[in-house]
């Protein structure tokens, strides 16, 4: 029997909150809620103190502040529809609108991601070159260079996104989170989509993969010199730093190559588990 199709045009998807518990969609977007006034709220603070404090006008601090602008455009892509599913039903969604989250979405993830790798190189570079640094990276370059780095994650991003406008879709259109993700959709798809999946996971190894290749082998580099330090204050205040780095990037890395992995070859993992680590990736933020 022939396989129905949804015309590109007409394409729409079923947005899923937590399937089962849909009697509990208001309390459970309390938590949800906090999160997304934690981050936005956090975040725009961050912004605000190094616009309006001289002495936060370094590098590193403007790379935090690139982190989160990053952070809230993350935060920025799933609010319209994370809400609009727990406290108001609103489900369905075009094909375009779930097509322009979803290449949001990933963009910023990929952005967050090189942005931390340039944080930790940030500091051997500091080590290393120190007394050339301030005239190579000053505070012009660094605005700049995360610029450069935006527009690199929204085109690695792009020929999967237009890829999607071309499929047709299988009903029933159901996905597994209350937004739009590129394993997700192309899961419903009808054609073929190869290309997208040997994409989407080639730029996944090699973008993140490599950034956080390379964020260990800086902090290696770091702990190396750190040691050398004959003041153990001076050695304890550095490594406390480094643990602190650390743990922010499990913050991002874990829900994020997790969830890509679990959708990817996950088939048989409870939905609960996609739900949670898609949650974790979009609200705890570096």
């Amino acid at each position: 029997m022939r396989i129905s199709t949804l015309p590109n045009a007409s394409a729409s998807f079923w947005l899923t909150g937590f399937p089962g518990l849909e009697w509990a969609h208001h309390w459970i977007s309390l938590p949800i809620f906090v999160g997304y006034l934690e981050a936005l709220v956090g975040n725009a603070t961050i912004l605000h103190l190094v616009r309006t404090e001289p002495s936060l006008h370094q590098p590193m601090d403007y790379f935090l502040a690139i982190l989160a602008v990053t952070a809230l455009g993350l935060c920025m892509s799933t609010l319209p529809s994370v809400p609009g599913v727990l406290w108001f039903d609103a489900q369905m969604v075009g094909l375009v609108p779930c097509v322009l989250q979803q290449h949001f979405l990933h963009s910023f993830s990929f952005m967050e991601s090189v942005v931390l790798f340039a944080m930790a190189l940030d500091c051997p570079v500091v080590i290393q070159f120190s007394p050339r640094y301030a005239s190579v990276l000053t505070g012009s370059r660094v605005p700049l260079a995360g610029a450069v780095l935006g527009v690199r994650s929204a085109a690695i991003t792009a020929a999967p996104s237009l890829h999607l406008l071309k499929f047709d879709y299988c009903r029933p259109g159901a996905l597994s989170h209350a937004y739009c993700l590129h394993q997700d959709m192309i899961r419903l798809a009808c054609s073929d989509t190869c290309f997208n999946r040997l994409y989407g996971l080639c730029i996944t190894m090699l973008a993140m993969g490599s950034d956080v290749l390379f964020i260990l082998l800086s902090y290696t580099i770091i702990v190396h010199t750190v040691l050398a330090i004959a003041s153990a204050g001076e050695r304890l205040k550095a490594l406390n730093t480094c643990v602190s780095h650390i743990l922010a990037m499990l913050c991002f890395y874990v829900p994020v190559l997790g969830l890509s992995v679990v959708h990817r070859f996950g088939h048989h993992t409870s939905l609960l588990v996609h739900i949670l680590m898609g949650t974790a990736s979009v609200l705890f933020h570096p």
